[in-house]
């Protein structure tokens, strides 16, 4: 996790500065030729393809590591030999090792899922973190004028976990229908047997669901509706979810996600944006090198 809130950040803040530098502005005009916006969703959105370029080959591994757990030789021992090896198996640390194994051939094999990864991190990303960026703007501004600015680290930190807080509630808002329906997909895929993949698929959508408070039986069952006659792709289960469930339907718990997601928005970004500023300026101090 650390490895991936670091890459993510770096890349975003590298990107974001290169952006700025190499964006002109219009003639005659102090105004950029690329708006600030999208200059901040084109940060976040490389930083987030990054990221998940980092995270996919560790969620195989460890999907790959869970199944040589569950799936461990059949021991020739008694039923206390049997409880007790089963206990060993799932602490076996050669789980990741053999798991691995399995890419030699064809390490790419790693990264499979990617694309369908950074197609549901993305949009929320790509939104979420324009949004902050104008939002805590604002606030500084306002601040400023009204003579409240005082810059202390405590200013930074409440500002930002605010802004970051209000950003992604939004985001988590807008962005319900596109959770709704991957739901459903990994839902209905596993409803009908296939394989490991769509077991682990499903049960990950039932934990999901569990986590935010939903009948996972129910949803179960929509999801079932919606795939009626054969696999359906995002576009048609949407459809269908409109179509039987009405608007109401494709923001199921909009309202909850986006409750959470304030409070983890607010806490990851405030403490992050908070530590930032008082390195920079412990650097400033000792260096006496102007910040960054």
């Amino acid at each position: 996790m650390a490895q991936l809130t670091g890459a993510f950040f770096t890349t975003y803040e590298a990107t974001k500065s290169l952006l700025h530098t190499v964006n002109p502005t219009l003639p005659a005009s102090t105004l950029p030729l690329i708006p600030t916006p999208i200059l901040h969703a084109l940060a976040s959105s490389t930083a987030e393809l990054v990221s998940c370029f980092i995270l996919t080959p560790a969620e195989v591994l460890k999907q790959n590591a869970q199944m040589v757990v569950r799936n461990p030789p059949s021991p020739s021992s008694s039923s206390t030999s049997t409880t007790s090896t089963s206990k060993t198996q799932a602490f076996d640390t050669r789980a990741t090792a053999l798991a691995l194994s399995k890419f030699r051939k064809d390490p790419r094999q790693l990264w499979r899922g990617y694309t369908a990864l950074a197609a549901r991190n993305l949009p929320f990303t790509a939104m979420q973190f324009p949004l902050f960026e104008f939002l805590r703007a604002k606030a500084y501004a306002y601040r400023e004028k009204s003579g409240a600015r005082s810059g202390t680290l405590v200013e930074t930190g409440v500002v930002t976990a605010l802004s970051a807080g209000t950003a992604g509630s939004l985001a988590a808002v807008v962005t319900t229908p596109i959770d709704v329906v991957k739901t459903r997909i990994m839902l209905s895929a596993g409803s009908g047997g296939g394989g490991d993949d769509r077991d682990r698929s499903r049960q990950k959508a039932v934990e999901d669901l569990q986590a935010q408070g939903k009948n996972a039986k129910a949803e179960i069952e929509r999801a079932q509706q919606a795939a009626r006659g054969g696999r359906a792709g995002g576009w048609a289960v949407g459809k269908e979810v409109l179509r039987t469930e009405g608007v109401r339907g494709l923001f199921r718990g909009g309202a909850l996600r986006g409750a959470w997601t304030a409070l983890g928005s607010g806490l990851y970004l405030g403490v992050y944006e908070s530590g930032r500023r008082g390195l920079e300026r412990r650097r400033v101090g000792e260096e006496g090198v102007a910040p960054y």
